[in-house]
Formats: C-alpha cells, sequence, structure tokens
C-alpha cells in the first residue's frame, strides 16, 4: 500500500505492506484524512516519532473476520488502542492505558495510508447523512467536547486562546454549544474573522484575571504563562496544545491563585458524531486545500505555512 512516512524531519511517500491483521481488529480502507498540528509537531520530531502519520480520518471497513457484518461500514475511529486487561482500563480510563498504542502518533501506523487497521471496539459507524468531509472532523471534534466532560463549563466565562486556529475555533464553538459563555483571542484578527461573524466576542484587552475557564488551543509551548494572566483566582486552565518544543515557566502564580490546571486530549465519539450529523457543527467549511497521498511534501508545507490564514484545513483525498 502507498503510505505517508515521516523520519527525521523527512515526509516521504513510500510503498508498506498493509498492517496485520490480528485478533479483536479490522482493516479500513481509508477514503479522507486530515492534517492537525499535532501531525505536523510530529514532523519536527515531537515524541521522537518515526512512521507513518495521521489520525483523523474516514474509512470503510474491508476486513474483520470477528464480526463480518461489518464489512462496508463507513467508520471514524478513536485513535487509543488499549489492551482492556491492565488495572487502568478496567478502572475506565482505556485511554490512558500504559499498554496502547495510538494512531499515527505511537506505536501504530497511522491514517496518512491507503489501509489503517484498529480494533472493532474503536470503530463508529457513520450515519448515512453525515457527509465524508465533515465526519474526518469528529475525532477533533471529540476532543473538544473533553474540556465539557472534566470540566462543568455551563454559563462560565470561558476564553479559548488560539481560537483562530483549526482546533480553537472547534473548542469555542463546542463550548459554546455546551453553554459556555465564549470569548476568544487570537494572533490573527483574519483568522477569526468567522467567529466573529457567528457573534463570538474577542478580548482585546490587557489581560485581566476574570475569566473561569481559560482553554489553551495555540499550538505553542509558552501559552500557559498567558492563560495564567487571564484566568481568576481558583479557575482553571484547560490545556489542550502537545508540541515539540518545551518552555520554562514560573509557577507561583498557580500556587498563590490557586489555579486548578487540566491536561485535556481525546473525547467521546458519540456526542461529536451526534452535532455534526445534526448540522450544529459545519467544520467542512475550513476545508482549503486537497491533496493525494503523492503530493505529501507539498501538503505539509502548506499545512504550516504561518502567512497563509486562509489554508485553514489540508485533508488526504486517498481514494480518489
Amino acid at each position: 500500500m502507498k503510505a505517508i512516512v515521516l523520519d527525521a524531519g523527512q515526509v516521504r511517500v513510500e510503498e508498506r505492506p498493509a498492517p496485520d491483521l490480528v485478533s479483536g481488529e479490522a482493516l479500513v480502507e481509508v477514503i479522507l484524512a486530515g492534517v492537525c498540528s499535532t501531525d505536523l509537531e510530529l514532523a519536527k520530531g515531537y515524541m521522537g516519532f518515526a512512521g507513518v502519520p495521521g489520525h483523523e480520518f474516514v474509512g470503510r471497513i474491508v476486513s474483520a473476520p470477528d464480526q463480518p457484518s461489518r464489512v462496508g461500514q463507513r467508520v471514524v475511529g478513536e485513535i487509543n488502542a488499549s489492551c482492556r486487561r491492565c488495572e487502568t482500563c478496567l478502572g475506565g480510563f482505556e485511554r490512558h492505558c500504559p499498554n496502547r498504542t495510538v494512531l499515527g502518533i505511537l506505536n501504530r501506523s497511522g491514517a496518512f495510508a491507503q489501509i489503517l487497521a484498529l480494533p472493532l471496539a474503536n470503530l463508529h459507524a457513520l450515519p448515512p447523512n453525515l457527509s465524508n468531509d465533515r465526519a474526518v472532523f469528529v475525532e477533533p471534534v471529540a476532543a473538544a467536547y473533553e474540556i465539557a466532560t472534566q470540566i462543568p463549563v455551563a454559563a462560565g466565562r470561558t476564553l479559548v486562546l488560539g481560537g483562530g486556529g483549526k482546533l480553537g475555533a472547534l473548542i469555542a464553538r463546542v463550548l459554546r454549544i455546551c453553554g459556555a459563555l465564549v470569548s476568544l483571542r487570537g494572533r490573527r484578527p483574519e483568522a477569526l474573522a468567522p467567529l466573529v461573524a457567528d457573534g463570538f466576542p474577542i478580548e482585546e484587552d490587557s489581560p485581566q484575571p476574570r475569566y473561569d475557564l481559560v482553554v489553551e488551543a495555540t499550538g505553542t509551548s509558552d501559552a500557559l504563562g498567558e492563560a495564567l494572566r487571564w484566568v481568576r483566582p481558583r479557575g482553571i486552565v484547560a490545556l489542550k496544545s502537545t508540541t515539540a518544543a518545551t518552555s520554562a515557566l514560573d509557577l507561583a502564580p498557580v500556587v498563590i491563585d490557586e489555579i486548578s490546571i487540566v491536561g485535556s486530549r481525546c473525547g467521546p465519539f458519540a456526542p461529536a458524531i451526534a452535532a455534526l450529523a445534526a448540522g450544529l457543527l459545519e467544520p467542512e467549511k475550513t476545508i482549503a486545500a486537497r491533496f493525494s497521498l503523492d503530493q505529501a511534501v507539498e501538503a505539509f508545507a502548506v499545512a504550516r505555512d504561518p502567512h497563509d490564514p486562509s489554508r485553514r484545513k489540508v485533508v488526504f483525498d486517498i481514494d480518489a
């Protein structure tokens, strides 16, 4: 099969064998896959990654010996493949299984390929009315919903840092659906324009510690310091960014103001699929560039270009 491979900061396309099919798993033919900021950080060396990246996808099950009736289903997939046997899994925290593999991130080849493998339990069938272009956003929308599962957000004054970014914009929209009073900050006014048009206020004043919740979704390593300047005493900061870079930070304000810091990663697929199918979110409007797998180098260059904010979401049309 054809696949995109990252290795030592290089992006290339290779012919590789299809993943092995093991008990309890399915092979999925990838239809569409989205490039996210994590993929770009992996290309910079995050987690020492080498291999096939990609974790946002829509596909079709082509082999499932344990559940043959599912062959042909159009699906999206949760990216954490857990052992389901350890104390962590049995305690209900399968996404944090110490033995897990993670699609396109940790010890499992990802979605920037013609075929991927995932446990059947990870695969969610899609309703017929949910288009591929919209469904490719299920994974990041689920990540946005995770904040609401961790933190009571209804009626809370919320600031999303990085609201003009791909994930930040989804977080802002999801938290508003969940009842939060959401404001935004971003470095590029033009990237925030679609959200302003939808009624989101932009925070432009000097930092004031007045927000109940500040969500950091900037994709940078140094934004926690800014988040701490905006959150009220005893407020909450939710961190979403994973980056290759590290930073030093004075954490005294966390102690002095008794701030809670919550890491937030993957989230529940069911509410994400329901919201997208109901038309509460239309993230496919942010797709601005499409590529084949053979155009991997160009696709990554476009996805990371900081000077062209119109290049919002990059996807690979893999079965085209």
